[in-house]
């Protein structure tokens, strides 16, 4: 949820995809039948053949949506999965959990049911999500707990941008990040934290790149997701 776990999903199953030689339409294009082993993990598979990612994205503005939409697998989502806002958190927890996001939620989580139904044996849930902005941090662990409500016996594993300072967008930062841990600590299994800053250190001691992209540190952070969790 939010911009930067809908920008790390998107590269998240760009790298699923190609693990399973899944093109951008969702056809299988692989030349193993390795590749298709467990691809039900994932997916769902549409009558036509199509593999369709078993994914829900959710923001409280349209923005980054229309990003995924128009990105190289943006055709490969259930456009009915996209459940998105108007308004904008403006890097405000209590927007994000309160207010905007809880006329949200209700939306977000008839899709999620919707998801979960289809599953033969549900095993628990993946969010990705930042802790610093307000969608993410505050509706994001809105989510989790509507969740961890509904489906108590269910693993949830979150990936969870935590900010630092020298990678800032904004000053209320560390207050956002507070106040979604302690949810956290309450409604997650599993919670593996990824640092804005340690990110940028991989790109910079590692990969020696002077000004590391967005997208190249997406994918870094697409790639430990895939790595954790295959």
């Amino acid at each position: 949820g939010g911009q930067c776990g809908n920008q790390i999903g998107a590269k998240f199953w760009e790298v699923v995809c190609a693990e399973h030689g899944i093109d951008s339409t969702g056809r299988y294009q692989g030349d193993s039948d390795l590749q298709l082993e467990r691809v039900n993990v994932y997916y769902n598979e549409a009558s036509c053949g199509r593999f369709v990612p078993r994914a829900v994205l959710m923001d409280l503005e349209p923005g980054t949506m229309d990003s995924v939409r128009s990105g190289p697998y943006g055709q490969i989502f259930r456009p009915d999965n996209f459940v998105f806002g108007q308004s904008g958190a403006g890097n405000n927890w209590a927007k994000g959990h309160y207010t905007e996001g809880a006329e949200l939620i209700d939306s977000v989580l008839d899709v999620v049911r919707k998801e979960a139904e289809n599953c033969d044996c549900l095993q628990g849930f993946q969010v990705c999500h930042s802790l610093g902005g307000g969608t993410g941090s505050g509706m994001g662990t809105l989510l989790i707990s509507k969740i961890r409500e509904e489906y108590p016996d269910r693993m949830m594993l979150t990936f969870s941008v935590f900010p630092s300072p020298k990678v800032s967008d904004t000053v209320v930062e560390p207050y956002n990040a507070t106040l979604s841990v302690h949810q956290l600590v309450e409604n997650a299994d599993e919670c593996m934290v990824l640092d804005n800053e340690a990110l940028y250190d991989i790109c910079f001691r590692t990969l020696k790149l002077t000004t590391p992209s967005l997208s190249i540190q997406l994918h870094r952070s697409s790639l430990a997701m895939f790595i954790i969790h295959p």
